[in-house]
């Protein structure tokens, strides 16, 4: 029996930028960045975004495949990764980006089921909500873990003992890794 690792799909706004923080609060531990990822370029201002460098070795030991499942998409290898000292990590693509979907689950529940084809994965986003829960319960044939972030707050060391929990105890028997 061979042992795999299992996806984490990651958001970076809520889970990394916590963004809902209270205004002109950065959360300690964060740094600010200006940041300007397409749809900022001037004479837009650019994007403020609180990063905590000290989650890129934690995300990196937590005994997952690290996969950036937000609308940054490949940009967050750029502007993201970086500055957590993260690697540079392969992106969810999405076919068209806050849709409505017909079953009220998030617009990315569908293509991140797709894209782990039954494989074990955590997803760790500040929207999930109870439809998608009970979505992935009906449709995902692996192992799952829908991990909703509050965003005024981000990724706590409760999470991230969470996550690791999860991935380590569970018998994965995944063929790819």
């Amino acid at each position: 029996m061979t042992s795999h690792r299992p996806l984490l799909f990651l958001d970076v706004d809520g889970p990394l930028n916590p963004w809902l923080a209270k205004p002109h609060r950065r959360p300690a531990g964060y740094t600010t960045h200006r940041m300007r990822p397409t749809g900022w370029e001037p004479p837009r201002g650019p994007l403020r975004v609180w990063l905590n460098p000290g989650h890129g070795p934690l995300l990196m030991g937590l005994g997952y495949r690290l996969i950036w499942a937000t609308t940054w998409k490949e940009e967050a290898n750029t502007w993201i990764g970086p500055v957590l000292g993260l690697p540079e990590l392969p992106a969810v693509q999405w076919p068209q980006m806050h849709r409505r979907d017909p079953d009220g689950v998030h617009w990315k529940t569908r293509q991140l089921l797709t894209h782990a084809a039954g494989r074990p994965f955590a997803w760790v986003d500040d929207e999930i909500g109870p439809a998608d829960l009970d979505w992935i319960a009906r449709h995902h044939t692996g192992h799952a873990l829908p991990y909703r972030v509050d965003p005024t707050k981000g990724l706590l060391p409760d999470d991230f003992a969470a996550l690791r929990n999860w991935a380590a105890g569970a018998p994965w028997r995944d063929g790819s890794d």
